[in-house]
């Protein structure tokens, strides 16, 4: 890592960064989500910032139609990949990806993943919500790409013991959060630093900086493992 960028990525983890929505919502938001919808600028000089990074992995959440009309080609200008987390209720719906759109990423090649089937909290969820969103919402998009779907992101950031016993027993391979901090490459559980609103390439480097600083580390096991055990 450059000095210039303040070596903030510990040896042996890496950094996952994740974007939501670019320019402006072509959709209702719900309350609360403005503040993770940037600029396309910022997300140009962001990813142009990435580019320094010694261990970094890119996802997107919520199939936005900003991952294919601003992402997907800022990324594959700089030659780089991600993840894209779709929310399966909202195919085809206005302002949010169709199917078409979602194999244009896969056949860039760029990963499909589920962020479920509603954006809602998989947090004490029941036997017919869980089945929806673990379930229901990967076979939707398995059908669309013709292939397994084997990643998840939580939707909010928010799950517990249940549903993560659920997302093991149903054989997904990784399954990412919002819980901000490095992740080991190889961990099931990712952590994510979502980019918000005010952000820059300066911030999100100083916040996975102070992700670092030993009480912070320790404070932030502590609420994964608080999340975990729920």
């Amino acid at each position: 890592m450059p000095e210039s960028n303040g070596r903030h990525v510990p040896t042996g983890t890496t950094v996952n960064i994740c974007f939501h929505g670019i320019g402006e919502p072509r959709r209702d938001l719900e309350p609360g989500e403005e503040r993770y919808w940037i600029r396309p600028d910022q997300f140009h000089a962001i990813l142009d910032d990435l580019l320094t990074w010694p261990s970094v992995r890119i996802s997107f959440d919520d199939g936005n139609l900003s991952d294919v009309r601003i992402g997907l080609p800022g990324l594959t200008a700089r030659g780089l990949s991600a993840e894209f987390f779709v929310l399966a209720g909202r195919l085809g719906t206005p302002g949010s990806l169709d199917a078409d759109d979602v194999r244009e990423l896969r056949g860039h090649g760029m990963t499909i993943g589920t962020h479920g089937m509603h954006h809602r909290s998989w947090r004490g969820m029941d036997q017919q919500t869980t089945y929806d969103e673990l379930v229901a919402a990967r076979d939707r998009l398995a059908e669309v790409v013709q292939r397994d779907v084997t990643t998840a992101a939580c939707p909010r950031g928010q799950y517990d013991r249940r549903a993560l016993g659920e997302l093991r027993r149903l054989g997904y391979t990784a399954v990412f959060t919002s819980d901000r901090r490095p992740a080991r490459p190889a961990a099931w559980l990712q952590p994510r630093f979502s980019v918000r609103r005010d952000d820059t390439p300066a911030t999100l480097r100083a916040a996975v900086g102070a992700s670092r600083d030993w009480p912070r580390r320790i404070r932030g096991e502590l609420v994964s493992v608080a999340k975990r055990w729920r």
